[in-house]
């Protein structure tokens, strides 16, 4: 669910201890996270299309005076991002790799100039619930400097946050020797730049048209109207720059996505 969003000010209650996407209520505070030893402060982006997921993340990292994270702005689709990010100039982006708009490697190539500022860097940290080889990379890339999923810990992510900051790599350890294979690979996966201008539901959309479903059946197994099946294969078109969706099969063929 995509929502409008503006700069927020930070609160709310945590746990520190359970998967930011299940944060929800209050408890027992948790031990104090390292960064903020010495009274350190991070200004951070929350960029995610689900906003309960970005009110989770925001109880769980953003008790400033607990954390030392401030949230200074929320974004919910590509463009909402860039205009944030770019007015707030936060340390740190938590970064959604699927959003409407392009996805997070958008944000990252929109975003370039900022990342390469010298004296005041933004530096971006995918948090994702895909560990898929071809998002890690096309971020990696891009510009992120480093990937955690959405399993991670409230006082991890706070650790991770400071550390992203502080100009290190950080993965989540699953994804840490991966991303070493991957790069020090010849076979690593490309990255597809047409396919990282679709958001996941055109993806789902785009494979289902091309493997002959009708709108009234992609309709009903993706639980939404026939209306919006049109308006995705429209945006897929028009992204993709094709004209139909004979077109638009022989280009998901020829990548072997049916």
């Amino acid at each position: 669910m995509s929502d409008a969003n503006e700069p927020v000010e930070s609160g709310g209650s945590a746990t520190g201890e359970t998967p930011v996407a299940a944060a929800s209520g209050a408890a027992a505070p948790a031990a104090e996270p390292a960064g903020t030893e010495g009274g350190r402060r991070v200004r951070v982006v929350l960029v995610d299309d689900h906003r309960m997921f970005r009110t989770g993340v925001q109880a769980e990292i953003g008790e400033t005076e607990r954390t030392g994270v401030e949230v200074v702005g929320e974004a919910a689709d590509v463009d909402q991002a860039v205009t944030v990010i770019t007015a707030t100039r936060p340390e740190v982006v938590l970064l959604d790799v699927h959003l409407p708009g392009g996805g997070g490697v958008e944000v990252l190539r929109r975003c370039a100039p900022l990342m390469a500022d010298a004296e005041q860097p933004v530096r971006f940290l995918a948090l994702s619930v895909s560990d898929a080889a071809e998002d890690v990379i096309g971020v990696i890339r891009g510009g992120a400097r480093g990937y955690v999923t959405k399993t991670i810990t409230g006082t991890d992510l706070v650790d991770s946050v400071f550390r992203v900051q502080d100009g290190d790599a950080v993965f989540s350890p699953r994804l840490a020797g991966f991303v070493l294979d991957a790069f020090a690979s010849t076979d690593a996966p490309p990255v597809d730049e047409d396919m990282d201008r679709l958001t996941q539901r055109e993806r789902e959309v785009l494979r289902l048209i091309a493997r002959g479903y009708a709108y009234k059946e992609i309709a009903k197994q993706l639980f939404i109207s026939v209306k919006t099946v049109e308006s995705h294969v429209s945006a897929v078109l028009r992204k993709l720059q094709l004209s139909n969706r004979h077109e638009l099969t022989r280009w998901a063929t020829a990548r072997r996505l049916v």
